[in-house]
């Protein structure tokens, strides 16, 4: 069993800086606009050789009211006749998707995504899965990962029994916080009693796992205030539970300058919510995943994680690491083959290229052969907490002490802090080190090193 991470307050304010979170490798800010439709179909002909499965994520951005904390890339709207032309073009591009991969490809996992992925009707989710069900070979069996997100104030009983009778079998529910105060401070006026409403159905319908997202770090919150509502979502014993940073980014989502930075928690408080809540969480027996995901030890994370198959993607921790990602909507991101790229931002430009035919990538990456190495180093320390030389050289052919010289030079000062040990055999995250993982890996990252490196949220 993996530890417990440990908290050291000191050392985490020390080695609070900004930087990635690793749902990628090379990360977004590495994507080019000379990654284009015809470089996106070379590697999905080039994928289809290989036949791996396949998991698919749709871009849902419509929601009834805004939350000033969310940094997604949403549509806010009370229109919900708004939905129906984004609809048919997300059927045009999944067709045009579809005709790219072999149909004996499996889609193993399947992701609705928002925005308010239930901002949608009835009748139009059904749609949406019916096409879906033409253009790939989903799974009759119920053995797929098939998740949503769900808005408590966006869904109740009789929408909870439909996503199950689609072919849903896991759920991940917005919470954030239960207090009035703050509720009222970001926007998001959501009662106790709807969101257990939709725990309790997804539980009487069947389905298999339920996640629950929380943020600390928002306006008004407190340590005291934030355990109460730990308390109540640790008595709905959801499968999983992840708790985000909340990054005030103001200058670049306009949306968050609706909050009064004088009421948001100083550093030394937002520290003692996230100690509260790691303490909190794994005294009630979650399993400290990694990064600001929480799992029960019977959960399929901690067992992928426990054998050393849990992978990560831009949807977070997963355990479908063989599958080529196909991502629909705007700003979609996909991963096939040894490349990713993402969709236009606009619903004007997505529209625009599917009417000319085109599918609608926007910017990717090609990986090389170093970027598929750090990759698969990062990936192994976001996941597994650890680097086993042996594998590294076996997979990639190098001498790994020799490749990464000066990597695990630099990381002597961190084993001096205690944040890992290096070994004969590898490099060990220490439970001090395990809150501070970004940045063990940024070590790995040799984007951060250039002359104008991107910007980041901070890690903690």
């Amino acid at each position: 069993m993996l530890q417990s991470p440990q908290f050291d307050a000191q050392l985490l304010q020390r080695y609070n800086r900004p930087g990635p979170r690793y749902t990628s490798y090379p990360t977004a800010p590495q994507f080019q606009t000379s990654f284009t439709e015809d470089v996106y179909r070379r590697h999905a002909a080039v994928s289809n050789a290989e036949l791996r499965p396949l998991s698919l994520y749709f871009h849902l951005p419509f929601c009834a009211n805004v939350c000033y904390y969310c940094a997604c890339n949403k549509i806010i709207t009370k229109n919900r006749k708004r939905t129906r032309p984004y609809l048919r073009d997300v059927c045009r591009e999944m067709k045009l998707q579809g005709e790219l991969f072999d149909r004996s490809r499996q889609v193993r996992q399947l992701h609705w995504g928002g925005g308010t992925p239930t901002f949608f009707s009835a009748g139009e989710m059904t749609e949406l899965m019916s096409e879906t069900a033409r253009n790939f070979s989903l799974l009759s069996d119920d053995s797929g990962e098939y998740s949503i997100e769900i808005d408590p104030r966006e869904a109740d009983a009789q929408t909870i029994a439909l996503l199950r009778d689609l072919g849903f079998n896991r759920l991940s529910v917005g919470v954030q916080d239960f207090n009035p105060q703050v509720q009222r401070a970001v926007n998001r006026i959501q009662s106790e009693s709807d969101t257990l409403a939709v725990l309790n159905a997804a539980e009487q319908f069947g389905f298999r796992s339920v996640n629950v997202d929380l943020i600390y770090g928002l306006p008004m919150q407190s340590a005291a205030s934030f355990v109460s509502t730990l308390d109540k979502i640790i008595a709905a014993a959801p499968q999983r539970i992840a708790v985000f940073n909340y990054a005030h980014m103001p200058r670049k989502f306009k949306t968050q300058r609706q909050i009064d930075s004088r009421m948001l928690p100083s550093p030394a408080e937002k520290l003692a919510i996230l100690q509260c809540t790691v303490e909190q969480l794994t005294a009630a027996g979650y399993v400290y995943i990694g990064m600001d995901h929480f799992a029960r030890p019977d959960d399929e994370l901690s067992l992928a994680q426990r054998a050393g198959t849990l992978y990560r993607n831009f949807q977070g921790y997963s355990t479908h690491a063989d599958c080529d990602l196909i991502a629909l909507g705007i700003t979609a991101l996909s991963k096939v083959g040894d490349s990713y790229c993402q969709n236009v931002k606009s619903v004007d430009d997505y529209h625009r290229r599917l009417d000319q035919g085109r599918l609608p990538v926007y910017r990717g990456v090609e990986l090389g052969a170093d970027d598929l190495l750090r990759r698969e180093v990062i990936s192994r320390l976001m996941c597994d907490f650890y680097i086993d030389y042996g594998a590294i050289e076996a997979g990639f052919d190098i001498d790994f002490r020799h490749y990464f010289a000066s990597e695990l030079q630099q990381l002597q000062v961190m084993e001096e802090d205690g944040l890992l040990s290096r070994g004969d055999n590898g490099v060990q995250v220490n439970a001090t080190g395990r809150l501070l993982v970004r940045n063990i890996c940024m070590v790995f990252d040799r984007y951060l090193h250039g002359p104008s490196p991107p910007a980041y949220s901070q890690a903690i």
